[in-house]
């Protein structure tokens, strides 16, 4: 028996991406670039924990003129609570969807709220279907947040309000991509993070992913 992928090397492990027998070269080769790996396969759960993220420079994040700081996020924790868990569901139950989709999909709505902005409505939507579809996801709960808000009698967030959060899970998503054409540690921090009950508090926020 060879590796089902590259047909020469004896297999040493079982991958659920392509079911069936293959080398650890190729695991570690193909992983997240070629092959749509699981989230809960033990190989690839066991290379996270050596993964060696990018250095980011915080100076080179897009949107640099978004102000998001540490009273920004806790006056605005539950939209954070809301939407980044909107992100993680969305992404997970989009077929094929992975941290380059979601980052397309959050540049896209964020160009939608800076219109708004400037008192014009311009919906930017991806050509991608995939982050097209997040993109429909997302902006549909936050639409229901704010009716749910209005119905309370609260009315509290603004377009700008969403704008700086979805600007932060941008950050979060650059900071915690691994690179790879098929990664989604993004979408796995997400689900280890973000909590599933609303009154538990949201991720807490690096520093470097903070404007003031």
């Amino acid at each position: 028996m060879t590796c089902k992928i590259c047909e020469t090397r004896r297999p040493r492990r079982f991958c659920p991406a392509v079911q069936g027998q293959i080398c650890s070269l190729c695991c570690g080769r193909e992983r997240e670039e070629t092959l749509h790996c699981p989230l809960d396969c033990e190989y690839l759960r066991e290379a996270r924990k050596h993964d060696r993220p990018t250095a980011v420079d915080p100076d080179r994040f897009p949107n640099r003129d978004i102000r998001v700081n540490e009273t920004f996020l806790r006056d605005n924790e539950t939209l954070l609570l809301v939407l980044g868990r909107t992100v993680m569901t969305a992404a997970l139950e989009t077929p094929g969807a992975v941290d380059n989709d979601v980052r397309e999909a959050l540049d896209a709505l964020i160009r939608t709220y800076r219109t708004l902005q400037s008192g014009l409505y311009y919906e930017t939507r991806p050509d991608n279907p995939v982050a097209a579809e997040l993109c429909r996801r997302i902006q549909a709960a936050a639409a229901e947040f704010r009716r749910a808000e209005t119905e309370r009698g609260m009315s509290k967030s603004r377009d700008v309000d969403v704008m700086g959060v979805l600007t932060f899970l941008q950050r979060l998503e650059i900071d915690r991509a691994n690179g790879r054409k098929l990664g989604r540690t993004f979408i796995d921090f997400l689900r280890g993070h973000f909590p599933a009950a609303f009154g538990e508090h949201a991720p807490a926020a690096s520093s470097s992913l903070l404007v003031t």
